[in-house]
């Protein structure tokens, strides 16, 4: 297998596959280079010699710059490749630039999932306690652990989503929580849904009544804790009636086109715009063919790479969208004092990424080649069908979290380094089992379990 890979035709770098040691002679396409230096694996080898000032081109399209003249064999990384990345753009609209969009149904993919009264359908069929407030979070973990005796075969879980917001919030702050938790509480795989309230925060139950506008009484139920002489008795009660409307609902086979995936990555490296965000890209443009929904999100790592999504938007109305999705988040940055291109992180640049157009170009691999169809703020939720782009930082909680509450059954997260996101909130069936009892067997059994197997509760959102 030859040790260096050209993505595109019109790359001057090939990344390397294996580590390559200095003086080291490599072949590719009848071609040989010695490499300069030492090349880690998944870093980046001139394969022509580029001139100081002259653009470093990989993915087809310029990471950089190089700051010096170098001969091929170079390795070529932030030492000797800058950004080309600055203030604020102006972007034509060019459609014509963006190649075939066109994405095609050449199976009918079906799931088997929750079929929901609203015509859409869950992957899962959970009850939930939504917290309107960071105070009321042990309240949550304490009727969720002592409802787990209403908890049947046709219920995947009893679950409390914690988080410290929802009170000193004000104007879009709280606005912002507000959406993101009535994403989370119209999210098809949750059967059922205990809002949990505290009484004095700012973030009232009115409030979240309007931001979450219509809801089946029977699946979503309020609580206020300070209106209740005992508010565990009373959640675990309202529990109850939750999980017998939620135990309704059993598993059928469902049309791919009731799917909405998030497409998320983290922890990247220099294999990731090559390997698996390409494979997610696919999978993308498959759901999208079928009729489903895709949403593509960290605005942050579109910055080199923007526009490729804006030339593939549907219409103009879509693209100024795109454009101000973008500006406004550059702005944000510099408001702050902050650079547009300070990223990628450390970890990103030792496994071989160099600037934020390179992990941008990378990124975007994800979103497959179908047209943008419509670009979603900070805690709406999708709408429309096909390929969606939503606000949302380059932050792998944050941007997870955004993907769920704008109605993203799973979250397809790739990474490169390695992060373990999903393992985060998991696994609390298990937590729960070491408390009824069998401390040391439970434990026992948790080593043996295969870690796919420990994931199995996890949240990406």
């Amino acid at each position: 297998m030859a040790k260096i890979f050209r993505i595109h035709e019109a790359d001057n770098v090939a990344v390397a596959v294996e580590a390559i040691a200095k003086g080291e002679t490599v072949t590719l396409a009848g071609e040989n280079y010695t490499a300069a230096s030492d090349i880690p694996a998944g870093h980046k080898m001139a394969i022509q010699p580029i001139k100081a000032g002259e653009k470093v081109v990989k993915y087809g399209f310029p990471i950089g710059t190089a700051k010096a003249d170098v001969p091929a064999g170079t390795w070529m990384h932030s030492h000797n490749v800058k950004s080309r990345l600055g203030s604020l753009l102006s972007y034509n609209y060019e459609p014509e630039l963006a190649g075939d969009t066109a994405v095609k149904n050449d199976h009918a993919y079906t799931f088997m999932g929750y079929g929901r009264p609203d015509g859409r359908a869950g992957i899962r069929n959970e009850v939930w306690i939504v917290p309107t407030v960071g105070c009321v979070n042990a309240i949550a973990r304490t009727i969720e652990d002592e409802s787990q005796q209403f908890k049947t075969p046709h219920i995947d879980g009893i679950y409390a989503y914690n988080h410290p917001h929802g009170c000193s919030q004000l104007g879009d702050d709280q606005l912002h929580t507000q959406k993101i938790l009535a994403g989370l509480v119209h999210s098809p795989n949750a059967g059922a849904v205990l809002v949990l309230s505290l009484g004095c925060e700012n973030n009232q139950v009115a409030l979240m009544k309007e931001a979450i506008g219509d809801y089946d009484e029977d699946r979503v139920k309020f609580l206020v804790c300070q209106e209740v002489e005992d508010e565990a008795a009373a959640g675990v009660s309202i529990m109850k009636e939750l999980c017998q409307y939620a135990d309704r609902f059993h598993r059928t086979e469902q049309p791919a086109s009731k799917l909405v995936l998030g497409l998320k990555c983290g922890g990247s490296d220099g294999f990731s715009g090559i390997t698996a965000n390409p494979l997610v890209g696919m999978i993308s443009n498959k759901i999208v063919a079928t009729g489903g929904t895709t949403i593509l999100t960290e605005v942050p790592e579109m910055f080199g790479a923007e526009t490729l999504l804006m030339n593939r938007c549907k219409d103009k109305a879509t693209f100024d969208k795109t454009v101000k999705l973008i500006n406004d988040f550059k702005s944000y940055f510099m408001r702050y004092g902050e650079k547009v291109d300070e990223n990628p992180s450390p970890g990103n640049k030792a496994g071989g990424i160099t600037t934020l157009e390179d992990k941008s170009l990378g990124c975007v691999q994800k979103g497959g080649k179908a047209a943008v169809q419509d670009v979603l703020s900070y805690g709406d939720r999708a709408e429309e069908k096909g390929l969606l782009l939503l606000q949302g930082p380059g932050n792998d909680l944050v941007a997870a979290n955004a993907l769920a509450a704008a109605g993203a059954h799973i979250v397809l997260f790739t990474t490169g380094r390695g992060t373990p996101l999903c393992q985060s909130g998991a696994n609390r069936q298990d937590r729960q089992q070491l408390k009824a009892g069998g401390l040391q067997e439970q434990l026992d059994r948790l080593q043996r379990r295969p870690a796919a197997r420990r994931t199995e509760h996890g949240r990406c959102q």
